[in-house]
């Protein structure tokens, strides 16, 4: 089960090791009523929840575990401009003037964490600068096709390196290409998401923990019942993704099979000397490369390595993870080899069929944020804004979302893990090439 397999893999989160939670919330116990209920306590549910009780909303939230227990507060920490689809679905199904609008809402997606970071007052090792890099030659044509395009149709800038220049960017000898952009950026997730919790109570926002939603009657007035208590709204905002069927299968069962829930695992060093930090990544950026199956880093404000990828499509933990993790570490960069691992951690987030974001409704009272595809960190922020905007009549940018056409996973929960697997398989393959 999906549940069990993501709580054995946060039992050595560095993010958990290096924050205070708060005292635990109360599990509803009682009936309540609320404008609006929000299903899920990480980035998209709490930032849904800021925006819509800034617009006058009374807001619930019902999460099923702790805030921020799932991908929201485990993930790589990378917050990019852009979509992991890049801009081609936008620009095939709705025209190069609607992919414009997209990509303009994901460059105000880094703004709205700039705002919130200063308007909550949250203290989350916020740094600007995102590297994207490139493993071969063949990929290195790739990385400036892209970032040639995204310049000359969007207007993106971006500073190119190639050859030995990219040791400017990285010191490490398997790059042949580096992009280095200044709007984006990495913070430590959890600490950002229990900044937008405290955002959130300080607004009046009403939040539940250990309460998952096992059933949700449709209607003008929405009923959600928890194992123990129920909520009655006029609205309700599903922000559980990938954990969402998980508790409530019969939740919203029309849109849980047009997501796929990929496991990612991370590991972090022991404290590294502040001086081959800066040698390694002179800028202090985040790192990814262009691959399918690709590999996610940047340094922690204690000056750990924190190295992420190993994506996997089935929801088995891969064996000897922290020394595959390790190795591959050491392959980016050799002058790690041997430094001591103190965590490993790992979690699942959800992709869509096409990597776009999959935002919509069901019927005129029920949204959903779902799909966001290893780009959660921004556009989760976006996402809570565009459906508070939605609910109080100004739907013109959700509903740019909302128009994208979305493909469900073939072969159903059975069969669409193995499919899934053998495909990543082939793109392990491509990669290698």
């Amino acid at each position: 089960m999906l549940i069990n397999s993501d709580t054995q893999l946060n039992q050595n989160s560095y993010y958990e090791a290096s924050v205070t939670r708060p005292a635990l919330l109360p599990a509803l116990q009682e009936t309540i009523d609320t404008d609006v209920l929000v299903v899920g306590a990480g980035f998209a549910g709490l930032s849904a929840a800021i925006e819509l009780s800034q617009r006058g909303y009374s807001v619930v939230v019902l999460e099923a575990d702790r805030v921020c227990s799932g991908a929201s507060g485990r993930n790589g920490g990378q917050a990019i401009v852009g979509y992991a689809s890049g801009q081609e679905p936008f620009e095939h199904q709705l025209g190069r003037a609607q992919s414009r609008l997209a990509w303009d809402m994901s460059m105000q997606s880094l703004d709205l964490i700039d705002r919130r970071i200063r308007d909550f007052k949250i203290d989350c090792d916020w740094v600007k600068g995102y590297l994207h890099v490139a493993d071969s030659p063949r990929k290195a044509r790739a990385l400036e096709q892209e970032i040639s395009g995204m310049a000359r149709d969007y207007g993106f800038k971006a500073e190119l390196l190639t050859g030995a220049e990219v040791q400017r960017h990285i010191r490490s000898p398997i790059y042949h290409a580096s992009a280095f952009d200044t709007t984006s950026g990495h913070l430590h997730p959890l600490k950002y998401g229990l900044g937008l919790l405290r955002a959130s109570l300080s607004l009046g926002v009403r939040v539940y923990e250990r309460s998952a939603v096992v059933k949700l009657l449709r209607g003008e007035t929405l009923m959600a019942s928890t194992a123990t208590g129920s909520v009655q709204a006029r609205f309700c905002v599903l922000a559980g993704n990938c954990t969402l069927p998980e508790y409530g299968p019969a939740v919203a069962p029309e849109i849980s099979a047009r997501i796929m829930p990929v496991g990612t695992y991370m590991i972090g060093t022991a404290p590294l000397d502040a001086a081959l930090c800066r040698e390694l990544i002179p800028s202090n950026a985040a790192a990814c490369d262009n691959n399918f199956i690709l590999d996610y880093f940047r340094f922690s404000a204690d000056h750990r390595m924190l190295f992420g990828g190993r994506v996997s499509y089935s929801t088995r933990t891969p064996l000897n993870l922290r020394g595959l993790m390790a190795k591959r570490m050491a392959t980016v960069f050799p002058q790690l080899q041997g430094v001591p691992v103190e965590f490993l951690w790992g979690g699942f987030v959800d992709i869509s069929m096409n990597r776009a974001p999959d935002f919509g409704r069901l019927g005129h009272n029920v949204y959903y944020l779902q799909g966001f595809s290893g780009h959660g960190v921004a556009l989760t922020g976006l996402a809570g804004q565009l459906v508070a905007q939605a609910l109080a009549g100004q739907a013109e940018q959700f509903d740019l979302f909302a128009s994208l056409q979305h493909h469900k996973f073939p072969g159903g929960p059975l069969l669409r893990t193995p499919s899934l697997v053998l495909g990543m398989l082939f793109h392990r393959l491509k990669d290698a090439l």
